[in-house]
């Protein structure tokens, strides 16, 4: 009998189809059939996962390709800290490949970081974070499963948070970890190193966050560890860990990163976000209003569009065609898939109808408490108070067709308040 390229499952399949003598060779060529048909689609998945939106896999492409193809569970994870109360698209980049890893039957975990949010990473920042109290890291985090069930399939993916484990933690306990790593290495650090040049605060506390995270990849006992570009370093702590404790190589799958509505990183504090829990009609309005050299970013970033049409609107773009009309599949593929079918008809109806026809409708509602001002309803829906007041001061927002600078103004039932250029919102009081 020929070997067949496939792990246990299709050689005990194989064996007991070779044991009948009836139609013997029928049934051998039909299941090598079957059985090379799965290698090659988990094959395509695997060169996917090392390849598609991926910046660096460490310590090399090639070993973790290698092991991946070995027909063997493997323990992954991807921690998000709940530093908001939201979880934005940029953060599909990396819950899409741990998804993959769960379709390969791989071990895998979603890890809420509640202790590591008491510090909050500093790894893209140019300032230290303000220190989160426990209730607000809880109401924070509140609603994250519920926003990355639009990515994950939770019925194969563990949650963790890491309280579990770090809270625990003795001082000595973590003067032990802190020996496995250099002052050097921490300090050496771009944003870090100029912070210090520019004689901004450095906190001490700072320089324990990749001990943390690392000492999470060391707890789960980690053999791949997702995140993106600003995560090298925290991730490369776990990896270090891992060696240095139990002899362990592990690998860190790092992914690029996401370009905001502003041109900067897409991240949770610069309100440049377009977030998983946006109503259809904003996150498709966000979309039409990104710039157009993102479209084929976006495409590959953040849906799951195959390469070889994604190609296609790369040379349909070369070509000189209209970039709306393919930023118009974009923003419909991108609500389709986290939202629905008949949600993005819809939010393509009312931007049709909104922007096309120069007819304006604030049918979306913010609902709000009594004595809520301005910035409160923008910030409600930038996700940003910081962008809400950057905005409002720019003469950004319009409230019921006048512009408004003035922060503290109070709200009543039914007023209607612009932001930028494409987001209408009718503002709703809870009595």
């Amino acid at each position: 009998m020929r070997v067949l390229p496939v792990g246990s499952t299709c050689w005990a399949l194989a064996l007991r189809f070779s044991s009948i003598n009836v139609h013997r060779q029928h049934h051998i060529f039909f299941f090598e059939f079957l059985c090379t048909s799965r290698y090659t689609t988990v094959m395509d998945k695997i060169a996917d996962i090392v390849t598609r939106g991926i910046v660096n896999v460490i310590p090399s492409k090639d070993k973790l390709e290698k092991l991946l193809r070995l027909d063997k569970k493997l323990n992954i994870y991807l921690g998000i800290d709940p530093t908001a109360t939201r979880i934005h698209v940029g953060h599909a980049v990396t819950l899409r490949k741990l998804q993959a890893f769960s379709e390969l039957g791989h071990n895998v975990t979603f890890l809420i970081g509640d202790f590591t949010a008491l510090i909050g990473d500093t790894s893209d920042k140019d300032t230290e974070r303000p220190v989160l109290t426990y209730e607000e890291i809880e109401e924070n985090f509140k609603t994250y499963k519920k926003q990355a069930e639009k990515v994950l399939d939770f019925s194969k993916i563990k949650v963790v948070h890491n309280s579990t484990w770090l809270k625990p933690l003795k001082f000595e306990d973590i003067i032990k970890l802190c020996q496995n790593f250099s002052v050097g290495d921490f300090v050496g650090r771009e944003l870090i190193k100029k912070r210090l040049e520019e004689g901004k605060k450095v906190g001490l506390h700072e320089t324990l966050y990749p001990v943390m995270q690392g000492y999470d990849s060391f707890h789960l006992d980690t053999d791949v560890q997702i995140g993106g570009a600003d995560q090298t370093f925290n991730m490369q702590a776990g990896r270090h860990l891992l060696k240095n404790m139990v002899n362990k190589e592990s690998f860190v799958l790092v992914t690029d990163y996401l370009i905001g509505t502003d041109g900067r990183k897409m991240s949770k504090s610069w309100g440049n976000a377009i977030w998983l829990s946006d109503d259809p009609n904003d996150m498709f309005g966000k979309v039409m209003s990104l710039p157009d050299e993102l479209i084929i970013q976006y495409f590959t970033l953040a849906t799951t569009t195959p390469l070889n049409k994604i190609s296609a609107y790369q040379t349909q773009l070369e070509n000189d065609e209209n970039p709306k009309n393919i930023k118009l599949d974009l923003a419909n593929t991108l609500v389709r898939e986290l939202h629905s079918e008949s949600a993005a008809k819809k939010a393509n109806d009312y931007f049709d109808k909104t922007f096309k026809q120069k007819n304006p409708e604030f049918e979306d509602t913010v609902m709000l408490s009594k004595e809520s001002t301005l910035i409160h309803a923008v910030a409600e829906v930038l996700g940003s108070k910081s962008e809400a007041k950057r905005i409002i001061s720019s003469g950004g927002v319009d409230l019921n067709g006048q512009r408004e600078e003035d922060f503290k103004t109070i709200l009543k039932n039914g007023d209607e308040v612009q932001i930028g250029k494409k987001i209408f919102k009718k503002i709703k009081i809870n009595e």
